[in-house]
């Protein structure tokens, strides 16, 4: 008896490793052929996404599909990712309580060059530039670049003001290299990074419009200082390739003055944008739309922001009286006696009104101001409104 039972035991065992060993050489020749018949009578495929279906007796199918588990990993990312929207959204402070205006106006100060004696009315000394920068970073502004100004990317904290520091011509005196490389710290540029460095929220940005035919100095050093520039995260703009009054000019000579400069600077600088001008004495061509885009044998550019000689602060990027394509400036100047220059405008825009700055909510989505304020906001963005 016992022996019969040792019998049929061993027959059982023997039974069973001849079936697992059949299942696999089905299960590779389904990686061959694509399709096998496994041990149960089923099917076992590769599928086009890198996973497997199988079909069991019952009719039915089992799925190890890759496309599957990046589907379920994709939607675990926009969960993470939603989730940190939220808790950003949490963090930011009431608008109401920091103030926000996303509707007042924004500085778009315009400089040259610094000179010892101060210069022309369009020049400062150093110490009038140094004085200049640490009022606006001590009273709150922020810099932005033209560009962003133009798109209405403004990313500044809660509670602080944009302005936009724009730099005209690439003379020396606005940026040369020291022998390290960096920019030279008595130079305007060079200034803006130092000073930024002080504050923990302030980025050295600046919009920088370039002559092509003489970038800084118009040597080779003076080449290698777009480089540096780009690197601090500033804009570089167009401000044409020879400076010409381009009212003097046909539209295919605008075209290529402004086409030119576009080449120079990707050549040397490839992955910068050149989104913005700079008109040469804030005198437009007579053909304007050759200021906004165009082609010549350099190749072809756009324009999506064009800055004036004008004498006033810009409308918000969302007050639907903004013009990308005309934007005002300020002639920089500390002496509050100035009028319309830019110590005379700060305290017009301090005592508020209609003249009141630009002062964020902190989040770029939304667009936040006090509700008395609606009929401002482009009627476009209506959608983004948080009035209160």
């Amino acid at each position: 008896m016992v022996l019969a039972l040792l019998t049929v035991l061993a027959v059982l065992v023997v039974g069973c490793a001849d079936d697992g060993g059949a299942a696999t050489d089905e299960g590779s020749a389904s990686v061959e052929d694509g399709d096998a018949a496994d041990g149960t009578g089923g099917t076992e495929r590769a599928d086009d996404t890198g996973g497997t279906e199988r079909a069991d007796d019952t009719g039915g199918t089992e799925r190890d599909d890759a496309a599957g588990d990046d589907a379920d990993e994709s939607d675990d990312t926009d969960e993470a990712d939603d989730a940190d929207q939220e808790v950003a959204a949490e963090s930011l402070p009431d608008p109401a309580e920091v103030g926000a205006n996303e509707l007042g106006v924004v500085p778009v100060l315009m400089y040259h060059q610094l000179r010892e004696d101060g210069g022309s009315v369009y020049d400062m000394t150093e110490a009038q530039y140094r004085q200049e920068l640490e009022w606006l970073f001590d009273n709150g502004y922020r810099p932005i670049t033209t560009a962003q100004l133009a798109r209405g990317e403004i990313d500044v904290p809660a509670g602080t003001k944009p302005v936009v520091l724009t730099y005209d011509d690439s003379t020396t005196s606005q940026a040369t290299l020291n022998d390290s490389g960096e920019l030279e710290p008595t130079t305007s540029l060079g200034i803006l990074v130092e000073i930024a460095d002080r504050y923990d929220d302030v980025e050295p940005r600046a919009s920088v419009y370039v002559i092509s035919s003489s970038l800084f100095g118009g040597t080779a050093a003076g080449e290698q200082v777009l480089e540096v520039l780009h690197g601090h995260g500033m804009e570089i703009g167009n401000h044409t390739h020879t400076h010409p009054n381009l009212r003097g000019l046909s539209s295919a000579e605008v075209q290529d003055e402004l086409a030119t400069n576009v080449e120079v600077v990707t050549g040397l600088v490839p992955d910068a944008e050149v989104a913005t001008l700079s008109l040469p004495l804030g005198v437009w061509p007579d053909d304007r739309d050759a200021a906004v885009s165009g082609s010549s044998d350099a190749g072809s550019y756009r324009n999506e922001g064009i800055l004036l000689v004008g004498a006033n602060p810009a409308p918000s990027p969302f007050d639907a009286a903004f013009d990308a394509l005309a934007i005002p400036r300020i002639r920089s100047n500390v002496d509050p006696d100035a009028e319309f220059e830019s110590a005379w405008w700060f305290e017009v825009i301090g005592s508020g009104g209609n003249s009141a700055p630009f002062v964020s909510d902190g989040d770029p989505d939304t667009i936040s101001f006090p509700a008395e304020l609606a009929d401002r906001l482009a009627p476009t963005l209506a959608d983004r409104a948080n009035p209160y």
